[in-house]
């Protein structure tokens, strides 16, 4: 019986071998974050417009969406009164009959459910790019 030889090279190039899927990869997840973090930003906004009786527009002007560790969060930084107008200070009900707005609260499971369809939409063009 005759035998069958070849060789074979396998030649290890592109975008997985050079580093550039994988940056893709972290710039994705950074990405993601930052995204879910917006629209989270913008539904606080929303439902302010909705709750405040006589607004200034100086809580609403410090909403923002700020780094933190590796990922993005959105705060009212820090506005001395904001415990208060969330509901989960020392100076709400029973105190007060006033039992906050619960903004934050109300807002963080919204932003949940929308995080696998920002990720998704974002993935879509992760992978038209040819990287992921």
């Amino acid at each position: 019986m005759p035998g069958i030889e070849f060789d074979a090279r396998a030649v290890a190039r592109g975008p997985l071998f050079d580093g550039r899927t994988l940056k893709a990869l972290h710039a994705y997840k950074d990405e993601i974050s930052l995204r879910i973090a917006e629209e989270g930003e913008k539904l606080v906004r929303q439902r302010l417009h909705v709750v405040l009786k006589n607004p200034t527009g100086y809580y609403e002007s410090q909403i923002s969406v700020d780094r933190a560790g590796d990922g993005y969060r959105v705060s009212d930084s820090n506005v001395i009164y904001g415990p208060w107008l969330e509901g989960i200070g020392s100076r709400n009900s029973p105190v007060t009959r006033f039992p906050g707005y619960a903004t934050f609260r109300r807002t963080k499971p919204l932003v949940d459910q929308r995080a696998r369809q920002i990720a998704v939409q974002l993935l879509a063009r992760y992978k038209a790019m040819g990287l992921i």
